[in-house]
């Protein structure tokens, strides 16, 4: 079988970039088939239950801890259609991930409701059953920026619920912060439509980036305080090369929690689920809670149980992978159900990721994963 490479931009941000291959590796079939019995673990014992899809590398944001401008500018090659993996083919996988212990598949991208006819591939997914029986958790996260108008479509689809990032309640913020100029309102707007047309609980993610935006913390928690909204903040990560991360814009998520606490009397929660990434904290008054997303200064790669599939099939292990398995190979080159099956199994029985873990141990200088290229957050999601 013919090796392809996934093609996605190297660059000092700011400089012309020239397109260079981020190593992958062609999925292989083992000899032997590995069953699907509905729970398959890694080499650290961890089970594979959540799938994140990306379902486009297209977004229409350009937010500096994600898709720069002076990256991502209007001579950016997007990946071509036919690279794309079909809805049909998303679903397929998706089919044999969960026959692995999949319960739950999160619609990422880019900016996911940018591709067309999303409500399809959602009522595909729908379709799908655990070997129990039971539905999939279908979730998707988005900008907010086309919420409104396809929240109804959305939830008939089969889509539960959304979470919706959200930078900042202040408009001047928001704008430079998503640097295409667009308004908060058009968002907070998008929240409610979400609201009324079901897809709850919703969760809202705040990036917070020292002298950036942590000014908005304690405004952002009055703010959906009591709405049934649960917001959630995220330590600015160091995912892939063009965001130009540096750790002195990280803020504690513990310093976080001390300022709400302050203003907002806090209790902690216990984690509602195997594998949750936050944090939880209530409101004393019983009026809501929010959650803090720590991968920077407390990792959380013990529990890991999370596997992201790139819309162009690369299967990758860990947000910060450098490098992908290709399952679009396989799929292409009409392998059996059986063979793709076996092909997912053996890759995530050979998972040992937790660069989390490790970040704390390395240089200072080793801020891109020791010299290896990693996979940018815009191209398999956060």
């Amino acid at each position: 079988m013919k090796h392809s490479s996934t093609v996605i931009p190297i660059t000092a941000v700011g400089r012309a970039r020239p397109l260079l291959a981020v190593p992958e590796t062609a999925a292989a079939v083992p000899q032997t088939a590995v069953p699907a019995t509905g729970e398959l673990l890694d080499r650290l014992g961890r089970p594979m239950t959540d799938l994140r899809i990306s379902v486009t590398d297209r977004c229409n944001f350009r937010c500096s801890y994600c898709m720069p401008k002076d990256v991502f500018d209007k001579d950016y090659q997007y990946l071509p259609h036919k690279a794309l993996l079909s809805f049909e083919e998303m679903t397929r996988l998706a089919r044999l991930f969960a026959g692995h212990g999949v319960r739950k598949i999160r619609l990422t991208g880019g900016e996911p409701l940018l591709r067309k006819n999303i409500e399809g591939l959602i009522a595909q997914l729908a379709d799908i059953r655990t070997p129990g029986g039971e539905p999939l958790a279908l979730t998707l996260t988005t900008n907010g920026s086309l919420l409104g108008r396809k929240a109804a479509a959305l939830k008939a689809a089969g889509l539960q619920r959304v979470t919706v990032s959200l930078d900042s309640l202040d408009d001047a913020v928001f704008r430079h912060m998503n640097d295409v100029d667009f308004p908060v309102a058009d968002v907070l707007a998008g929240i409610d439509a979400a609201l009324a047309a079901g897809l709850g609980p919703i969760k809202v993610n705040m990036v917070v980036k020292r002298g950036t935006n942590d000014q908005e913390i304690v405004p952002m928690a009055r703010y959906f305080k009591g709405t049934g909204v649960v917001l959630r903040f995220i330590e600015y990560m160091d995912v892939g090369a063009t965001n130009g991360w540096r750790m002195d814009e990280v803020l504690p998520s513990a310093e976080v929690v001390q300022r709400i606490h302050q203003e907002l009397p806090l209790v902690q929660l216990r984690a509602s689920a195997p594998g949750e990434t936050a944090e939880r904290w209530g409101y004393a008054d019983g009026t809501g809670e929010i959650g803090v997303i720590s991968s920077v200064t407390q990792a959380f790669c013990g529990d890991c149980n999370r596997a992201r599939l790139s819309t162009e099939g690369q299967l990758y292990l860990c947000l910060f992978a450098s490098q992908g398995h290709d399952l679009r190979q396989l799929i292409r080159g009409n392998a059996s159900d059986e063979q793709l099956a076996s092909a997912i199994a053996a890759i995530w029985q050979g998972r040992s990721d937790r660069y989390s873990e490790l970040r704390a141990s390395l240089p200072p200088d080793a801020g891109q994963g020791n010299g290896k290229r990693r996979v940018e957050m815009s191209y398999i999601g956060g």
